[in-house]
């Protein structure tokens, strides 16, 4: 049976008999209707897929009715039916979203070629706006994991950047804080979603080619420009261009860059015609730009053309709460990519995990995670499993009076009185309180969490 539900709308029995023979031969589920007034009917209850609508009907005539079907579902797909000599209307129809017209008496061969192509385009429609939703899903902000008091102000912040006509926009953070996971939100939040995003890291691509990668060139502008190639900027227009590790943009590059920034048009190397562009330009770094400028590698006017809206990406030392959540993600992410089935962490293992500095950020969790996965096996990922964090947790050569009694002890009762204890003997200096206890300041701050003295 054909999926697709078509109505046919003609006050004549006899075309409607016809036709409903016709279609359902080929497997269409047909509904019929002898009057505009029963069309929209049946429209607002059955949401059909096509429908065939003759124009010159009494009361509610084709133009009418159509109007009215586009006002309850703009997707359904209507074919006009009409009369020679009333081409005007036919076209009128058209105007107002009719996919195609009809002439009577139409052949039925011709008309079933075209309810194809009506129904292959809804379908292409159809499947287009699902990848751009699930594009928008998966890319937007509402796809980044943020507990964290840090990265909330920073989502919240990407939000209303994203919703602005800001035209520049620089990223500053270590490596592996997730820049190009907040450009890609910056971008799919805004209106620009549906148009391009174009990504280059400057620090990999040489400055001869960056500029043709960047702004295009002609055909024979040099020796190997055998055709005339657009750059990022010409293929983005609309949308936003994304350049990665900018601080690492040669001096000559960067005043190329600053004019389109400033004029936002450019030429083609070997052009000379100016390009007119509209696009949102986001730069990273987890460089120190200011330290750049001092030292003569980043031009001044540069900086402050970018950093108009700077967003800083803490590292994940600075943003302990979003850690175990995105250890979590990062599990399940890679429990279905290889098939496995691990439920989460041993209480060591998480524990590590939260105290561990992550020097390489989110990048190195993510690794370490996926390494995991891949290598062991089991239902929880033991700390044995996670060597970048065994050495918060290597056993120090140190002796101890202390003997367990008999009846044993609440270790966490102990281990809260201790740090109590520590904030006590050093006035509440936590830095301090730390070091009488051989801890790093954040697994301090994390025992104090964890027991409500925080």
């Amino acid at each position: 049976m054909n999926k697709y539900r078509v109505l046919i709308v003609d006050d004549e029995q006899l075309i409607r008999w016809s036709l409903e023979q016709s279609l359902k031969k080929q497997g269409y589920q047909v509904q019929t209707a002898c009057s505009g007034e029963d069309a929209l009917e049946i429209v607002r209850n059955e949401s059909p897929d096509l429908v065939l609508l003759d124009i010159q009907m009494p009361g509610i005539d084709g133009i009418e009715t159509l109007e009215r079907i586009k006002e309850i579902d703009a997707d359904i797909s209507v074919i006009m039916i009409t009369a020679l000599g009333v081409l005007e209307t036919a076209v009128k129809a058209m105007q107002l979203g009719a996919y195609d017209y009809i002439n009577k008496p139409f052949n039925l061969d011709e008309l079933s070629v075209v309810m194809r192509k009506a129904l292959e385009t809804q379908a292409l429609k159809k499947e287009v706006e699902h990848l751009r939703s699930e594009k928008k899903r998966t890319q937007g902000s509402s796809r980044i994991i943020a507990r964290s008091h840090h990265m909330l102000s920073v989502l919240d912040m990407v939000e209303k950047v994203a919703r602005s006509d800001a035209s520049t926009v620089l990223i500053q953070g270590e490596s592996g804080t997730g820049k190009e996971l907040i450009a890609r939100a910056l971008h799919f939040d805004s209106s620009r979603a549906e148009q391009p995003f174009m990504a280059i890291n400057c620090a990999a691509v040489p400055e001869t080619l960056l500029e043709s990668e960047l702004i295009g060139h002609e055909k024979g502008a040099f020796t190997d420009a055998k055709a005339q190639k657009k750059g990022l900027f010409e293929l983005a227009n609309g949308g936003t261009v994304f350049l990665d590790e900018i601080g690492d943009m040669q001096m000559g590059m960067q005043a190329k860059l600053l004019r389109v920034l400033e004029e936002r048009s450019f030429r083609r190397i070997g052009g000379t015609k100016d390009i007119r562009v509209d696009i949102r330009i986001v730069a990273a770094t987890n460089k120190d730009l200011i330290k750049g400028i001092e030292e003569g590698t980043f031009r001044k006017d540069l900086y402050y053309r970018i950093q108009v809206i700077p967003i800083y990406l803490p590292p994940l030392r600075e943003r302990r709460d979003d850690i175990l959540p995105l250890a979590t993600f990062f599990v399940e992410h890679f429990n279905r990519e290889f098939g496995k089935s691990f439920s989460g962490f041993t209480p060591l293992a998480q524990q590590s995990i939260l105290e561990y500095d992550w020097p390489g950020n989110i990048r190195e969790l993510r690794n370490v995670i996926e390494r995991a996965v891949i290598l062991e096996g089991g239902d929880r990922l033991e700390l044995e499993m996670l060597p970048s964090c065994q050495s918060e947790f290597e056993p120090e050569a140190v002796t101890s009076d202390f003997v367990l009694p008999p009846e044993g002890i609440d270790l966490e009762v102990v281990e809260k009185q201790l740090i109590q204890q520590a904030l006590s003997m050093c006035q509440g200096n936590q830095s301090q309180a730390a070091r009488k206890l051989h801890l790093g300041v954040d697994a301090f701050r994390y025992r104090m969490k964890k027991f409500g003295l925080l």
